[in-house]
């Protein structure tokens, strides 16, 4: 029996319809649509800009490129060591990678806004992995489902897509502070920078519509190309920072790799309980979210709109979760980007095997996460941040008890740069405005001891701020 037919019977491929060389192929396109957070999760988890001088994940004796080299070699390890659980687990065609969006909170908001050690951190991604894996295994997803509002559920998307979308056009010179009005426009015609990424980015797009497998990824490099072309010309100063700083790329993860048992050291209870939640709220929907959606792109829907054995999926997820925060990176989640697999006629957990050994080859290219320049690596997040926008329509704007919390978990994202702001005001908001229309039978006892929950964690919060500037 040779390989191929070994292959087919044990994922039973041509049971689904399909073939060894459908699946192949499926699995390259879904690699190619995703590469890209090879690249960019590096990038993010050493970037938050609050605390001067300080980065995101730094490591006292290696310089940022080393450490965005090591994050680069642990998040293709994760990516799989979880889409190969889900390969052989779950026997489905649903790739998993850290998610964009969770990486962005962990260095953004926890890391930078609230100051949390990065070890403290990769604790709580831990956490929230094994409260994962525990929930799936007794069978609560239905449980956890009806905790949270709906229109919390339907609105995260959209309000992460926009906190991506400002960190990234932060990122490439297009947005910046301004004293007057916060925000505005940057300087185009004179910052170097500016100019390269909006070319780099409307490329990217015109790339996406045009449904090119990889457009992301060919749209980051082409970007630092241009960069690096522009600058070695002579047409544009070194100074202008498009190309990135040369540093030397290293496959030693020893300093990330268990990182976060020293942060239990540092835990204040109740923070670490707010990201904890936050982590496994975005987790948990996100995931759930994808796969009811790639599974209805692959027709693997039930009658019911329901995705069958979806606990096998979701505790692969877990899984990934938890043996990505052991290794020292941000939550690990299922990939919309799964799709194009599925529309490319993948239907198996080979699919799946396929995706998770790409990863593995993609290791010999981990010198490249250190050579593209922040600006270039940026615009996954515009891109994927304008694409999330779409999630808009799931809420039913026509009722304003919906319509309230939805627009206040969108809006407070992306102005307090922070998801677990964003989900806690809507979460306070549903009961309040639900209350206030007369509709309390559809505020359940969960809903209103979230509320309640992060009243008092924001009541704690302030007060210990207060305090401190007395």
């Amino acid at each position: 029996m040779g390989l191929s037919e070994t292959l087919a019977n044990y994922f039973d491929v041509h049971k689904h319809g399909s073939t060894v060389r459908t699946e192949i192929l499926a699995g390259l396109t879904t690699f190619l649509t995703m590469s890209y957070i090879v690249v960019v999760n590096p990038s993010l988890l050493t970037d938050q800009p609050y605390i001067e001088g300080v980065d995101g994940i730094a490591i006292a004796g290696y310089t940022p490129g080393e450490v965005q080299s090591m994050l680069a070699v642990v998040t293709i390890l994760a990516a799989a060591i979880a889409t190969t659980v889900m390969a052989f687990y779950a026997n489905r065609p649903f790739a998993q990678a850290p998610g964009l969006g969770l990486n962005a909170f962990f260095a953004f908001t926890v890391v930078g806004a609230l100051g949390v050690p990065w070890q403290t951190a990769l604790a709580a991604v831990f956490v929230e992995g094994i409260i994962f894996i525990a929930l799936t295994a007794v069978g609560a997803r239905e449980a956890i489902i009806k905790v949270f509002p709906e229109p919390v559920k339907m609105a995260v998307g959209t309000g992460i897509g926009l906190f991506l979308a400002i960190i990234g056009l932060q990122a490439m010179g297009i947005v910046v502070d301004d004293t007057a009005t916060l925000v505005t426009m940057g300087n185009l015609a004179s910052n170097p920078v500016a100019i390269v990424s909006i070319v780099g980015l409307f490329f990217t797009f015109a790339l996406y519509a045009a449904n090119v497998p990889g457009s992301i990824i060919i749209g980051i490099v082409g970007t630092s190309l241009l960069g690096w072309g522009l600058t070695v010309s002579g047409l544009v100063a070194p100074e202008a920072d498009l190309v990135a700083g040369s540093s030397a790329a290293t496959y030693d993860i020893t300093p990330l790799a268990g990182a976060f048992v020293s942060g239990f050291g540092n835990v204040e209870a109740f923070s670490f309980a707010l990201i904890v939640i936050t982590f496994f709220f975005v987790d948990f929907f996100d995931t759930a979210g994808t796969l009811v959606g790639v599974g209805q792109a692959g027709g693997f829907l039930d009658e019911d709109g329901d995705l069958p054995d979806i606990d096998k999926p979701l505790m692969a997820d877990a899984v990934g979760t938890t043996a990505g925060a052991m290794l020292g990176t941000s939550t690990v989640t299922t990939y919309i980007e799964s799709a194009t697999g599925v529309e490319e006629g993948g239907r198996t957990g080979l699919t799946a095997l396929v995706v998770a050994l790409l990863f593995l080859a993609s290791l010999a290219i981990v010198p490249l996460a250190t050579a593209i320049p922040q600006y270039a690596s940026h615009i996954a997040l515009v891109v994927i941040g304008v694409v999330m926008l779409r999630n808009v329509v799931d809420i039913e704007w026509d009722d304003l008890t919906f319509t309230i919390p939805a627009g206040m978990t969108i809006l407070v994202m992306p102005f307090t740069y922070s998801i677990a702001y964003g989900i806690a005001a809507g979460i306070v908001s549903y009961p309040l405005v639900k209350v206030a229309a007369g509709e309390y039978d559809e505020v359940s006892a969960g809903q209103w001891a979230l509320a309640v929950a992060f009243v008092l964690y924001f009541v704690v919060r302030t007060s210990g701020m207060l305090q401190a500037q007395v």
